[in-house]
């Protein structure tokens, strides 16, 4: 018999969340999925829903490869969320880059940048790629931006 004792010093801290699923290489229901689980989670932050919605359009777009999905992870620990989005083509490697004036697309990183804390790439195991994004989240009781 496993005797369980709960005193402050072992309780399980309870700041430690996660959700992970793949997903069809379509941007918006990751967005979509997040959006829900952030608000479920109480994070209500617009920075985050942008970071999910930009790294899943790129995995989308550029990761995509047919018959083959990619996955979205969401970690908060204590007061940092980790988002990740994981794609099969580990080859494609992103990078910053500026975009014409009068181009469609090409900022998404630059929007991950400027809405971050920290982000980086994670070279996985041919063919996989992780690419993460950082943003400490603001005290409880804080307004939510």
């Amino acid at each position: 018999m496993i005797r369980e004792t709960s005193t402050p010093e072992t309780r399980l801290d309870h700041s430690i969340r996660n959700f992970s699923v793949r997903l069809s290489p379509t941007p918006r229901g990751a967005h979509l999925l997040a959006a829900e689980q952030l608000h479920s989670w109480g994070i209500l932050l617009d920075p985050a829903r942008q970071i999910v919605a930009e790294l899943a359009a790129n995995a989308a777009v550029h990761g995509r490869v047919p018959g083959r999905d990619f996955r979205l992870t969401l970690y908060v620990v204590a007061n940092t969320l980790r988002i990740e989005v994981t794609d099969t083509h580990g080859d494609r490697l992103p990078c910053l880059g500026e975009a014409a004036h009068d181009a469609e697309s090409g900022r998404g990183l630059l929007l991950v940048e400027a809405l971050a804390d920290r982000w980086g790439v994670i070279p996985g195991l041919r063919p996989r790629k992780t690419v993460w994004a950082e943003v400490v989240l603001p005290p409880e009781g804080a307004p939510h931006v």
